[in-house]
């Protein structure tokens, strides 16, 4: 029970945050620092991600665009994201761990280090779900996983990007 509240309460704090991330900024105009897509510091501890060509870009996962239907901001994906869908993908990113322990089945990647416990270091355009075949040492280092990938229209948690039946690659 504390594992789903603890996973519910971060997915609600990324819905929250893309929400407010959208409304709080008119049209056309920036968004508020601290929100959107995320952007490595230049202050961070952390290396940014190396450069790969055999993973899907984050500049391609956090293009994603969004619209208001019926009080909800939901995702409106370009055909570049929708080519994913349903297909095996390999990404790589920084662990946001779901559970407790030194082993992980279900985490979110992200594509900049979590610097604090409590913050979101994006909205749910710059992060993926993960659920893995077998348990992923946790670790501060970028990690690369390849899984079956889905484009997600409608997640009730906010997630736009789902990896299952991941494994760790090199």
């Amino acid at each position: 029970m504390k594992l789903r509240c603890s996973v519910s309460f971060l997915l609600a704090a990324l819905l929250a945050a893309s929400a407010m991330a959208q409304t709080a900024a008119p049209l056309g105009s920036p968004l508020p620092q601290g929100t959107g897509p995320g952007v490595h510091s230049p202050d961070s501890p952390f290396k940014p991600l190396p450069q790969r060509s055999d993973v899907v870009p984050w500049s391609v996962l956090t293009a994603v665009k969004t619209r208001v239907e019926k009080n909800r901001v939901l995702p409106a994906f370009k055909p570049e994201q929708l080519a994913l869908n349903q297909k095996t993908q390999r990404l790589q990113g920084f662990m946001m761990p779901l559970e407790p322990g030194e082993k992980q089945r279900h985490f979110l990647l992200s594509s900049v280090p979590l610097t604090c416990g409590f913050c979101v270091p994006g909205g749910p355009e710059s992060m993926v779900e993960v659920k893995t075949r077998s348990p992923v040492a946790y670790t501060m280092e970028p990690v690369t996983v390849e899984g079956q990938f889905a484009v997600l229209n409608d997640d009730p948690y906010g997630l736009y990007y789902r990896i299952t039946d991941a494994v760790g690659v090199k």
